[in-house]
């Protein structure tokens, strides 16, 4: 389809139409960044573990003495043979500004259930350094909804604030991406993907916010720039690869 075209004129004119539509999402977007800050903090008792490349750590030794804590729940499940590749794209974007967070009192992890060394080994291929810890052996995934056993899966699971009808199998973009991570379709499904937030306050950790699905669609970096193309996203399916993948597809 061809697109419309005009002279610089109606350009400019369209553009500040479009301008006003722009600082109205703007707005809307710092209201709501207050509404998410207003909600009430829930306090964390349970003594989660962690494995970190500094050795065993609690939920709040991640915290690397800032009063704020960002995780992201990054898909990468102990039968994976490699991270989903939609979680990898995101972490494209924020392996970068990962490093300036603590010089804002923020510190921010990506947490998976895969041993360690094997996200170790990852972290290695794609070249990343942002701090990755494993919580395989502790309840902190399932606790925050991010993981879920295959008896929930065949009943139904609580995921994203709403219940999911039992699985019965899936094809499409799941099961292509379960086969990107070495894994079958179930198994892959049982992590989910998410973003959680902590505060420390009189030194005991609280929960304050916590997002999923489409709802991380804002952290990835990628999305924000295909947005202003020409284009758009232009999207008709799965198109992303890990970035060492796309000569060999």
């Amino acid at each position: 389809m061809t697109h419309a075209t005009g002279t610089r004129e109606d350009w400019l004119a369209a553009r500040i139409g479009l301008l006003e539509a722009e600082k109205a999402l703007t707005r809307q977007g710092d209201a709501l960044a207050v509404q998410r800050q207003a909600l009430p903090w829930v306090r964390i008792d349970k003594p989660y573990r962690f494995d970190t490349a500094d050795g065993a750590a609690t939920l709040k030794d991640l915290f690397r003495g800032r009063s704020q804590l960002l995780v992201y729940h990054f898909m990468f499940g102990p039968d994976y043979e490699a991270g989903c590749p939609s979680c990898t794209m995101i972490a494209e974007g924020f392996n970068g500004f990962a490093r300036h967070l603590p010089h804002h009192d923020v510190m921010f992890w990506a947490v998976s259930r895969a041993p360690l060394p094997r996200l170790q080994a990852y972290a290695r291929r794609m070249g990343w350094s942002f701090p990755w810890a494993s919580s395989g052996g502790s309840d902190f995934n399932a606790d925050f909804s991010v993981w879920f056993s295959a008896a929930e899966q065949r009943d139904g699971i609580e995921y994203n604030y709403r219940r999911e009808p039992p699985f019965q199998g899936a094809g499409g973009p799941a099961a292509a991406m379960a086969a990107s991570s070495g894994t079958d379709t179930a198994t892959y499904l049982r992590d989910r993907p998410g973003m959680s937030a902590f505060a420390l306050q009189d030194g005991a950790v609280h929960h304050t916010y916590a997002t999923y699905s489409r709802g991380v669609d804002a952290l990835w970096g990628m999305y924000p720039w295909l947005d202003r193309a020409p284009l758009g996203r232009n999207e008709t399916g799965i198109w992303w690869r890990r970035h060492d993948e796309y000569d060999a597809a």
